[in-house]
């Protein structure tokens, strides 16, 4: 338990990191710095800061053992409530820690999932924010009764704890199962609202970025939706679908999607996947990134890191370049978009560079107006995975050693598929 002079009401954390192997101090200050923003968000104030170089985290306490007792001894002197690791602490490390400081001990993973538990509004987010929590806790319950089981072992010494345990595990594994179900049938019903949107042959643009990039701010811009967009890590989760019409007449559906950071917890990409779906199935990949922030260049890989991992790359994209308002150097603006290939520089606060980016999204979206059809050798199966993977299947057609595809694909997939396309109406008149 927290000792009596730590003042109620009032959450202040200090911050653990490791600079290991492969790791430079540079890189762990910017992800230390990150981890602030992220406690800041969860809504504790950082008091201190804490880091130790070692070749790789030791067994009992993640950092060295006189180390923390340095914490401790802080935490007691500075009356602060929490201490957060920048890494995912194990069950028994996390244990030893809250035993040795006496003090609520979490890692980044418990951390961001503390601020997803917050912002959850809709039924699928709270589901989805659930689900990967208990994922979490699962593993970790061992050590939540050992104050309740015997220390002795053999025939009649099973002390209660233990029988608590079991109890308490099946009933995690229990609600497990049932959120997983729950969540089968959410990514059905997306299924369903996917298909029927696909009925009026739309392309559909997917908004992915970096938490804070203004994605929810040009969703708004573009489309008039009122979504909340807050200078804040994750003010958004659940993903917003709404439709706009670009200048040339062409209708596009947009969906925001929940933000991405560096160490993007595994068991949160898991129970997201009924909202990251959206980026799957996208037609296009609209990649917001903040040109403002030092560290943009990692965000964007970040960004990438999380869409090989939902197998959406190689989807077509538009690299935005976003808060440019906020970028004295202009020259730096200049030489991003040069070097990015598709880009284009925008403000989605001011309206800067929206209509080029406009222009761009027409030019990037021309080629889903037009259908192709291709006949197909079965035996090119990563050829027809790869039309599913990053295209717009309109229709499918096994034949004897060929597939009929009918579908919108772009342009970087068109000259792969040259080779086998067919005319559109004779295929459609044979139909």
């Amino acid at each position: 338990m927290f000792d009596t002079e730590v003042k109620r009401g009032r959450e202040t954390a200090i911050l653990v990191g490791l600079e290991r192997d492969g790791v430079d101090k540079w890189e762990l200050k910017e992800s230390l710095e990150e981890l602030a923003e992220l406690a800041f968000s969860a809504g504790a104030e950082v008091v201190g800061t804490v880091t130790q170089k070692l070749d790789q985290p030791t067994a009992p306490f993640y950092i060295g053992k006189g180390k923390a007792e340095h914490v401790a001894e802080q935490c007691h002197k500075e009356h602060i409530t929490s201490v957060i690791f920048d890494d995912e602490l194990s069950p028994a490390q996390g244990r030893n820690l809250e035993k040795l400081t006496s003090r609520k001990v979490l890692d980044r993973t418990q951390l961001i999932l503390d601020i997803f538990a917050q912002r959850a509004r809709s039924r699928e987010g709270r589901l989805q924010i659930e689900l990967a929590q208990l994922q979490y806790l699962l593993p970790r319950l061992t050590g939540m009764w050992t104050h309740l089981s015997r220390q002795s072992g053999g025939i009649g010494t099973r002390g209660p704890g233990e029988t608590q345990l079991e109890v308490d595990r099946r009933r995690v594994q229990e609600r497990i199962a049932k959120l997983e179900r729950d969540l089968t049938d959410v990514r059905k019903h997306r299924s369903i609202q996917r298909a029927g949107r696909r009925r009026n042959h739309w392309p559909v643009a997917s908004l992915v970025g970096y938490t804070n990039a203004g994605k929810s701010t040009l969703l708004n811009w573009l489309t008039g939706a009122d979504v909340l967009a807050a200078d804040q890590l994750f003010a958004t989760l659940d993903p917003t679908t709404r439709q706009f019409m670009l200048p040339n007449n062409q209708k596009v559906l947009l969906t925001d999607t929940v933000g991405f950071i560096r160490k993007l917890p595994h068991t949160v990409i898991e129970s997201f996947k009924a909202t990251l779906e959206e980026v799957h199935e996208a037609d296009l990949l609209i990649h917001v990134v903040d040109l403002s922030h030092p560290n943009f260049q990692e965000q964007i890989q970040a960004v990438r890191a999380v869409i090989r991992e939902l197998d959406a790359d190689g989807k077509q994209m538009l690299t935005v370049f976003n808060k440019i308002d906020a970028v004295e150097n202009r020259e730096v603006v200049e030489a991003q978009v040069r070097r990015t290939p598709n880009s284009v520089a925008i403000s989605a606060q001011t309206g800067e560079g929206m209509r080029e980016m406009l222009s761009e999204l027409e030019a990037q979206l021309a080629a889903w107006r037009l259908r192709a059809a291709y006949r197909i050798p079965a035996r090119e199966a990563a050829l027809i995975a790869e039309i599913h993977r990053v295209g717009h299947v309109l229709e499918l057609r096994y034949e004897e050693e060929e597939v009929m595809v009918r579908a919108h694909v772009p342009p970087h997939l068109q000259s792969r598929l040259a080779l086998y396309e067919v005319n559109l109406v004779k295929h459609v008149a044979g139909a």
